[in-house]
């Protein structure tokens, strides 16, 4: 199958180029892209081999919302003309034969993905745009890191990054009845943050903790649930200092697969519960933001700072690569007019 996609070589560079891939196979669907998501943490982690998925060039991009075109044998429940969101696709090829490592490979005019496991397709639910069923995974992500918390009604949770994540477990904590006080360095990050449901915002930085100690819960050093959703180590520590002794910390961020000078005594000397949620708690997380969404209870086209076109995106990841694009929270590419 002839297909358009974002490839990306070892010395970080950007085009569309055309590119081959499989037909569907037993238990696969071929998808025609309509939006791809862009979750910046992660895809630019792998263009700057923070952590690897395979070798260069590779075609990034790890969610997406499309329209099935065929489906391979044995697999029911699924038509050609299905609106459907998923997580993949196989890897492809440069016209010349030269491999392309799909990693995930969303960003793409086409899709060869599997049905069923843990990354399987879905249906987009009536009434949900595709262009922000592109980007589930984010708040799935949060919604899965909430849930392994065990966050309670009435508990006071910091969270530190109002990335898209972030601003997911935002959302989430306040559905449960959390009381939420969320810290960036962005205040347009923290505005929204307000709008998906924190009860105060505070400025990240140097003297985040003074900032911080009128919201601590009555008669506490800390707060009851610390999300640290930036991924950066050097915000490691002050994160967990903000902590309550028994408080829980969540690793919510993507550390990379550098070691961490872990220093002990922080986390020992508040006997702290630590969680660390991997990936977004597949088909239920995913199935519960799309619900929300549906229903209007998670208006999360609010996290979509940035929409562009097919032929705009390799000029957008080369400025986001240089740090060049500015208000960015997440971005949504539109392969509608892409050949």
């Amino acid at each position: 199958m002839k297909a358009t996609a974002l490839v990306c070589t070892q010395d970080q560079r950007f085009a569309l180029q055309p590119v081959s891939l499989p037909d569907p196979g037993p238990g696969e669907v071929s998808i025609r892209t309509l939006f791809s998501g862009v979750s910046v943490g992660t895809e630019f982690a792998l263009v700057r081999n923070k952590i690897s998925w395979g070798p260069f060039p590779i075609a990034t991009g790890y969610m997406g919302a499309g329209v099935v075109e065929r489906v391979g044998e044995g697999v029911s429940g699924f038509a050609p003309g299905d609106t459907v969101y998923y997580r993949g696709s196989k890897n492809m090829a440069l016209d010349d034969g030269t491999a392309v490592s799909a990693v995930s490979g969303v960003h793409c005019t086409h899709a060869v993905t599997a049905v069923g496991g843990t990354h399987g397709i879905a249906k987009v639910p009536d009434g949900v745009d595709p262009a922000v069923a592109a980007t589930f995974v984010m708040p799935a992500v949060a919604l899965h890191g909430v849930d392994k918390s065990g966050a309670r009604v009435g508990q006071v949770a910091l969270v530190h990054g109002c990335g898209p994540i972030g601003l997911g477990v935002v959302a989430m904590l306040a559905q449960r009845g959390c009381v939420v006080v969320a810290a960036d360095l962005d205040e347009a990050r923290l505005a929204m943050a307000r709008s998906f449901g924190a009860a105060a915002t505070l400025a990240g930085g140097e003297g985040l903790a003074d900032r911080a100690r009128p919201f601590f819960p009555e008669g506490a050093e800390g707060f009851d649930l610390v999300f640290e959703c930036t991924g950066l180590w050097p915000c490691v520590r002050p994160a967990m200092e903000l902590c309550r002794v028994h408080g829980t910390f969540v690793w919510q961020g993507n550390y990379g697969a550098a070691p961490y000078p872990f220093e002990f005594l922080v986390p020992h000397n508040r006997q702290l519960e630590m969680k660390f949620p991997c990936d977004d708690g597949y088909a239920p997380c995913r199935a519960a933001v799309l619900r929300q969404i549906a229903a209007g209870l998670l208006p999360w086209e609010r996290a979509i700072s940035h929409r562009l076109a097919a032929a705009e995106a390799p000029d957008f990841f080369d400025r986001v690569n240089r740090g060049a694009v500015s208000g960015l929270v997440s971005a949504v590419v539109d392969w509608r007019a892409a050949e």
